[in-house]
């Protein structure tokens, strides 16, 4: 009677065994962020952001007329380094679960691969945000520092809102290298498709534009490198915030949600 009492009693323990309770996405988004920072080529990817700020505010204070020492010139010095190693991280954080072979393990722990890709999301935009305010800082350190040596009057040209359009401007570019690992999962073969993208097809669309008239005329709308350039320029008209979201809905919405409808189906090895 004593075995069959600890028996049943062993079967009821088991029968009632609650299930562990799901990873909170604070803590997906905490290991994503930490993933981006704990290997050597992460870390100095994104100390390379600092490095970069100081070396073009650095070659304006030494290169640029005293004419030209006003912010709107370290911030557009820095923003082309931004708007290569950005896109770049971000293509990185996708792909490293397929480049260095982790996937299994990552989607063994958390099974729902949405969760995942929507941690890196968030990781790889406030990595973004944060790596343009820096270089704004910097860029306004230098606009302090270069005036009080030359001795010209210190120019303050870029308003908060510019500011916030050139973020916007490069979080876009970042989410194109987003949507570019997504869909490829290739290290390397998203780095190469975005450069394509970034530095191939814009030379080769103003070509047409310029030899075609009817592509002049709905370049604005289709050629999301050109709508995206809007927000460098200041203020947008509402024209050009309906070329923004048309050319964003077939550059970046439609090729993501291909690409993560591919990967939630795509095998993991």
């Amino acid at each position: 009677m004593t075995t069959l009492a600890v028996t049943a009693e062993t079967e009821t323990r088991g029968a009632v065994r609650r299930e562990p309770a799901p990873i909170p996405m604070t803590r997906v988004v905490a290991v994503e962020l930490r993933k981006s920072f704990d290997t050597r080529s992460g870390f100095w990817l994104l100390a390379s952001i600092g490095i970069a700020s100081v070396l073009a505010t650095g070659a304006v204070l030494l290169w640029a007329p005293d004419s030209e020492l006003t912010y709107s010139t370290f911030a557009t010095a820095i923003g082309f380094p931004m708007a290569v190693i950005l896109p770049v991280i971000a293509i990185l954080s996708v792909t490293s679960e397929w480049s260095q072979r982790s996937g299994l393990t990552t989607f063994t722990l958390v099974p729902h691969r949405g969760r995942v890709i929507r941690a890196k999301a968030y990781v790889a935009v406030g990595v973004g945000v944060a790596s343009m305010l820096v270089a704004m800082a910097v860029g306004a350190v230098g606009n302090l520092v270069g005036p009080a040596i030359t001795g010209v009057d210190r120019v303050w040209d870029v308003t908060v809102l510019d500011l916030a359009q050139i973020i916007l401007a490069n979080v876009l570019g970042l989410m194109i290298g987003f949507m570019l690992g997504v869909l490829i999962r290739n290290s390397a073969g998203a780095i190469v498709g975005y450069f394509v993208y970034g530095f191939v097809l814009p030379p080769l669309a103003m070509l047409l534009a310029a030899s075609q008239q009817w592509f002049k005329d709905l370049q604005p709308w289709v050629d999301f490198n050109w709508a995206q350039g809007a927000l460098y320029n200041g203020s947008l008209t509402g024209e050009e915030w309906a070329q923004l979201g048309v050319t964003s809905l077939l550059w970046l919405v439609v090729p993501l949600s291909v690409g993560l409808a591919m990967l939630m189906r795509s095998e993991v090895k």
